[in-house]
């Protein structure tokens, strides 16, 4: 009996430690490195909602922001940002595409001027990030480090002088563009009209590399793509963009260009956007599309026909939902071809009506690291996604920034040629 117990502690040294779970793999993760999430489009909804009157809007809690039948309501609040784990926070100044390029600029400003005010309204909260540097110091220290980019070239009114000082008024990213053709570079929503960078557009690019601006490729054409990767010095980026191989939408990234991006060092940061997610989803808003192009061709000078009509239809072919599963397929993609270095995190809240179902909102990211985690990828794997990768990209950005201090600035205007 003596030898039998003493055998027993043996016994337990020898037997394999339990295995951890996708749940605790993914919160480690996120404790080491939160997420550094490339998109999110607040800004735009204080414009809308309050007119950028922030006086008394409260951040802490946006609950209770819906319509009576509870639609619309705000996706973000520092709430549910502490609950999604993350620690970095590009916020999107974006202006509407449709408005003249001087009216744009103006209106970027505004919402540079309206997203400052927000940081500095909750300074124990959010803290304004210009550099990798500031970044991390901001996570370390528990806060949600706060970046401005530009959805949209027509945010600098065709002038690198304009992008100069945007960067010095602290946005970090510009889209090159957003959903229409600018006169020097092709959206991908859009008519081509360049077929792809004209030369002041890829001036746009080298002069981006020259200030430490990154280079953006979410909204751009797959032409423009690959002119921008064929003059980019520096690593770019697409804030908020799927895989077009799993998603058709032109909105999402194809192979070609993701197979370039190992060499150039950027990233896709995966966006959470059901349309861009799920195909059935896709073809579902493509039919309704067409469905009531139907309709108001039939029923011409009859909008409540039309309406009731619609109503009819979408009764009877309920969208599609896209689920987390949707998301981790995209991650997975990019991963298959690009590598694992290659992937970010891009929500998109608050620039959509909702997530997909189990990240409706920013407190659903945690979810989807949990669901990759259960697909087999490790910690390390999950840090890279949730921030190390977005760290790393930042930090060369400004290494070729500084090795081009002795270039000076790009000064060709708008049309005139080289």
């Amino acid at each position: 009996m003596k030898s039998a117990a003493l055998l027993l502690p043996l016994l337990f040294l020898a037997a394999p430690l339990a295995a951890e779970t996708p749940e605790e793999i993914a919160a480690a993760a996120l404790e080491a490195a939160p997420v550094w999430d490339g998109h999110n489009d607040v800004p735009i909804q204080l414009r809308g909602r309050f007119g950028n009157v922030i006086e008394d809007f409260d951040f802490e809690d946006t609950t209770d922001t819906g319509q009576p039948d509870g639609s619309r309501v705000m996706h973000t609040d520092l709430a549910r940002l502490a609950q999604g784990k993350v620690g970095a926070q590009f916020w999107s100044v974006y202006v509407s595409a449709a408005l003249d390029e001087p009216e744009a600029v103006q209106a970027t400003i505004e919402q540079i001027d309206v997203t400052l005010r927000l940081i500095e309204r909750y300074p124990d909260r959010l803290e304004l990030a210009l550099t990798a540097a500031d970044v991390e110091r901001a996570m370390k220290t528990g806060k949600i480090a706060s970046l401005m980019g530009m959805e949209g070239g027509h945010s600098i009114g065709s002038s690198l002088a304009v992008l100069r000082q945007m960067y010095a008024m602290g946005a970090r990213y510009m889209t090159l563009t957003h959903s229409k053709t600018l006169s020097w570079a092709d959206s991908a929503t859009d008519e081509p009209k360049n077929g792809g960078l004209t030369e002041f557009g890829k001036d746009v690019v080298r002069e981006m590399n020259r200030i430490g601006m990154l280079v953006d490729l979410s909204h751009v054409s797959e032409k423009v793509m690959m002119d921008a990767l064929d003059v980019a010095r520096a690593p770019v980026i697409f804030s908020h963009s799927g895989a077009r191989a799993i998603n058709g939408h032109a909105r999402n990234v194809p192979d070609a260009v993701l197979a370039r991006l190992k060499d150039n060092g950027g990233i896709v940061m995966v966006v959470g956007l059901p349309g861009f997610l799920n195909e059935g989803a896709r073809q579902w808003n493509a039919n309704r599309a067409a469905e009531e192009a139907r309709l108001k061709a039939l029923w011409q000078g009859q909008p409540d026909e039309v309406a009731s009509r619609l109503k009819a239809w979408d009764d009877a072919n309920p969208l599609p939902k896209a689920i987390i599963a949707d998301w981790a397929d995209h991650i997975d993609h990019v991963r298959k071809v690009a590598g694992i270095d290659a992937i970010g995190i891009g929500g998109d809240y608050d620039g959509m009506p909702s997530g997909p179902v189990g990240a409706e909102d920013v407190a659903g990211y945690p979810a989807l690291f949990v669901e990759l985690a259960r697909r087999g990828y490790s910690q390390e794997d999950l840090e890279k996604i949730a921030s190390r990768n977005m760290m790393r990209v930042m930090r060369e950005a400004e290494r070729v920034r500084d090795a081009m201090a002795s270039v000076p600035p790009y000064e060709k205007p708008v049309g005139e040629p080289r």
